[in-house]
């Protein structure tokens, strides 16, 4: 459970409304969201779209839920052009992904492994940092050119905060020991 303070949870609606079809329950708190699993998480379909569709900044941590779900997901990149390129370093996580053309098929239920994968953009990064928390084992997790600490202040502290077994492991990289 998970309680996200000032935010205007209207902004929110297509990201809440995709996750609510996957099974989470979300309640809107005024000035803040509670997030809550509810049960299995269902396959879904995502198409990027301008505000206010589903945001393409969103696409890399979609595809991290999307490993989480039973089933194969389908998410459809149409803002920006080679934007799966996590993609290749959640592969190497153990995540099943094949990316045609502008799609990504996500199939999801399998368990991922800890390994070495390297940040190649912001998003992505990001969401390989989410991906080595939920895989078994070690993952270690290199960003050669900052892109996770300029886009997020603390962010490894911030998921600490919230539980997570997390430690900055040298200048360009971050360590996670989960499972």
């Amino acid at each position: 459970e998970l309680l996200v303070k000032n935010v205007i949870p209207k902004h929110l609606d297509c990201i809440s409304a995709k996750l609510v079809e996957m099974g989470v329950y979300i309640e809107d708190r005024g000035d803040a969201v509670l997030v809550r699993r509810s049960g299995p998480l269902q396959k879904t379909n995502v198409k990027t779209m301008p505000y206010p569709g589903f945001p393409t900044d969103m696409q890399a941590p979609m595809t991290v839920v999307a490993l989480r779900c039973h089933g194969q997901s389908m998410i459809h990149e149409t803002v920006f052009e080679n934007r799966f390129m996590h993609v290749a370093e959640l592969c190497r996580l153990g995540g099943r992904i094949r990316v045609e053309n502008n799609v990504a098929l996500v199939e999801g239920g399998y368990p991922l492994q800890g390994a070495a994968v390297t940040s190649t953009d912001l998003r992505g990064g990001a969401a390989l940092m989410l991906a080595g928390l939920l895989a078994q084992g070690e993952t270690l997790l290199s960003d050669p050119h900052g892109h996770i600490a300029r886009g997020y202040e603390n962010l490894p502290g911030m998921l600490r905060e919230l539980g997570a077994d997390i430690e900055e492991a040298t200048e360009d990289g971050w360590s996670s020991a989960n499972g």
